[in-house]
C-alpha cells in the first residue's frame, strides 16, 4: 500500500540536501502578517490704571521553511544585482573585480533581504566596542566604564524626571502676604456762586465728592522690588468684590458697588468708585478669594473634628479618614464600612456607612469660603485730603519652582548635542568595528592563503545565490545521479499533492463549495 503523501510544509528527510527544500514549498506560500453676585463687566486699564466700579446690581515577505544561514560577513564582496533587495547597501569593489583574492572586505554590515528599516533607531548595545577590541585595546576598558556610568546618569535623570512629571500634578502652592491699600481723596466744592449763576458750569465741578480706591501687592520676602512686569495684578487674587456704601445717605439702589470674575475679564491693579458728598461714610468692603483649586467651608461641628475651616476637597477626604485609622473605625471584618463614632453620627446621622459614600455625603457639609470683610469710614475731615489704610491677608499662589520644574522638563537645548555626540558616539564604534573586520580578513588571508580562498569562493558563490533568487544547485541537477537520491520519491508524491490540492481548491471555487 502507498504511503500517504506528507502534509504540504513538513519537513523534509534526513538525507535531503538543504539545496532541494525550496523547491517543494506549501502551496499557500508564506506566512500571513459660592454664591455669586449679579456679574457686570467693567473697563480695565494696564499698568498702574484703576478700574472704574459702578453702582447697582450688574451682570514580513514568504519565503522557503528552511531558509539558508548568511554568509560570513568577513569573506563577503557582494556583485551588483538586476534587482537588489530593497535597503541593501552595496559593499565596496576593488578596482580588479569583485571576483579578484586581493578583494578587500566589506567596511558596513550588510543588510540581507529579511531586514528591517535600515534607519532604525540606534541602541545601546551599538555603542558597546566587542570583546576582541578590548583584549586588542586594553585602554578601551575606560570607554566601557563611561558607558555604564552613562547608563547610570540616564536611569537618575530618567526615575527624576517622572518625579517631577508626577509632582506637577499636584498643586504646588505657596503662601504670600498680599497687602492691600484702601484709600480715599476727597474733593471739597469749588464754590456755590458758581452752580447759582454760571449756565456753563457742570454740577460735578461745584458739588463735594469723594473717591475711593482699592488696590494691593504681593509683599517679597527679602527680594528687591522689581518692575511690573511678570507681577500679578490685584484683581487676580478674587473672584469677586463688593463695597456696601451707607444705605441711609445713598439710597436703597445706590448703596451697592460690585465686581465678579467672568471669563472675558482682563486683570487691573485696583478699583475706584466716586460719589458725591461732605459726610463722613461707612462702608464695608467684602472680597471673596479665588481658590485654585476651589475650597469649601466645612460645617462647623465637621471643622471642630477635623480642625480645618476652609481647605480643599480632597483634604477634607484625607483628614477624615485619618481621624478614622486614628480611632479604628474601620469594620473588622466588612473593610468597605466605617463605624461612625458618637461625633461621625452626630455629623452624618447614621451609625454606620461605606467609606465610598463619604464624598456624597459631604456635599452638605460643605459650603462657600467665607468673604473677606474690611470695615471702612470715608474721611471727609481733616487737613489731609487723601487718607490710607493697608491690610494684610493671606493668599496661596503657585511656587515658582514649578515654573523651573515645567521648563527643566520642556527644555529641548541639550537634546541636540546630545544626539550629536551620540552619533558621532556610533560612528566611531562603526569604524572601529570596520577595521576589525579588515584585520580578521587579512589575518585569515596570511595565515591560510589556500583555505581562504576556497572558504570565500565558496561565501561568494552563496552570496550569488541570495541576491540572484537562485533556487536549489543547478550545477548538480544537470546530472542524472542527482535523481536517484532516496528523496526522490517523497519529492514525488508532495508535488502531486500539492497540486491535487490545488485542483481541488480551483474546483470547490467554481462549484461554489465551501471549504471545510
Amino acid at each position: 500500500m502507498a504511503a500517504r503523501p506528507p502534509f504540504p510544509g513538513t519537513p523534509p528527510p534526513p538525507g535531503a540536501p538543504p539545496g532541494v527544500v525550496p523547491r517543494y514549498s506549501s502551496p499557500q506560500g508564506g506566512p500571513g502578517g459660592p454664591i455669586r453676585y449679579p456679574q457686570q463687566s467693567f473697563p480695565h486699564g494696564r499698568g498702574g490704571s484703576f478700574s472704574n466700579v459702578s453702582g447697582g446690581n450688574g451682570t514580513a515577505g514568504a519565503g522557503s521553511p528552511h531558509p539558508r544561514p548568511p554568509p560570513p560577513q568577513q569573506y563577503l564582496t557582494r556583485q551588483p544585482s538586476p534587482t537588489p533587495a530593497v535597503g541593501k547597501r552595496p559593499a565596496p569593489q576593488s578596482k580588479g573585480g569583485g571576483t579578484s583574492g586581493s578583494a578587500a572586505p566589506a567596511t558596513h554590515p550588510q543588510d540581507y533581504p529579511h531586514s528591517g528599516n535600515p534607519k532604525k533607531k540606534k541602541k545601546l548595545a551599538e555603542k558597546i566596542l566587542p570583546q576582541k577590541v578590548r583584549d586588542l585595546v586594553p585602554e578601551s576598558q575606560a570607554y566601557m566604564d563611561l558607558l555604564a556610568f552613562e547608563r547610570k546618569l540616564d536611569a537618575t535623570i530618567m526615575r527624576k524626571r517622572l518625579d517631577i512629571q508626577e509632582a506637577l500634578k499636584r498643586p504646588m502652592k505657596v503662601k504670600k502676604k498680599l497687602r492691600i491699600f484702601i484709600s480715599n481723596t476727597f474733593y471739597p466744592a469749588r464754590g456755590e456762586g458758581g452752580a447759582a449763576g454760571g449756565e456753563g458750569t457742570s454740577d460735578d465741578a461745584t458739588v463735594a465728592s469723594w473717591e475711593l480706591r482699592v488696590e494691593g501687592r504681593l509683599l517679597e520676602d527679602n527680594k528687591p522690588s522689581e518692575p511690573s512686569k511678570g507681577k500679578r495684578k490685584f484683581s487676580s487674587f478674587f473672584k469677586s468684590l463688593v463695597i456696601e456704601l451707607d444705605k441711609d445717605l445713598y439710597g436703597p439702589d445706590n448703596h451697592l458697588v460690585e465686581w465678579h470674575r467672568t471669563p472675558t475679564t482682563q486683570e487691573t491693579d485696583g478699583f475706584q468708585v466716586k460719589r458725591p458728598g461732605d459726610k463722613n461714610v461707612r462702608c464695608t468692603i467684602l472680597l471673596l478669594l479665588d481658590y485654585q483649586p476651589h475650597q469649601f467651608k466645612l460645617d462647623p461641628r465637621l471643622s471642630r473634628l477635623l480642625g480645618r475651616h476652609t481647605q480643599t476637597r480632597p483634604v477634607i477626604i484625607t483628614a477624615l479618614w485619618q481621624y478614622i485609622k486614628t480611632h479604628k473605625l474601620q469594620d473588622a471584618h466588612e473593610r468597605e464600612y466605617i463605624n461612625c463614632d458618637k461625633y461621625l453620627e452626630q455629623i452624618f446621622n447614621l451609625p454606620r456607612m461605606k467609606f465610598a459614600e463619604i464624598p456624597g455625603r459631604l456635599n452638605q457639609l460643605l459650603f462657600p469660603p467665607d468673604p473677606i470683610m474690611i470695615s471702612h469710614v470715608i474721611t471727609v475731615e481733616g487737613p489731609e485730603q487723601k487718607k490710607t489704610s493697608c491690610y494684610d491677608i493671606d493668599v496661596e499662589v503657585d511656587d515658582n519652582l514649578k515654573n523651573q520644574m515645567s521648563n527643566f522638563l520642556l527644555s529641548t537645548n541639550s537634546q541636540q548635542d546630545i544626539q550629536n555626540l551620540d552619533s558621532k558616539i556610533h560612528e566611531t564604534v562603526e569604524t572601529i568595528n570596520s577595521l576589525k573586520t579588515n584585520r580578521e580578513f587579512y589575518l585569515s588571508f596570511a595565515k591560510d592563503p589556500q583555505h581562504f580562498m576556497h572558504k570565500w569562493l565558496l561565501s561568494q558563490n552563496r552570496d550569488l545565490k541570495q541576491m540572484t533568487d537562485v533556487v536549489g544547485c543547478p550545477e548538480e541537477e544537470r546530472r542524472a545521479q542527482y535523481y536517484y537520491q532516496p528523496w526522490t520519491g517523497e519529492a514525488v508524491n508532495r508535488y502531486f499533492y500539492t497540486k491535487i490540492q490545488q485542483k481541488r481548491a480551483e474546483l470547490e471555487q467554481a462549484l461554489g463549495i465551501r471549504s471545510n
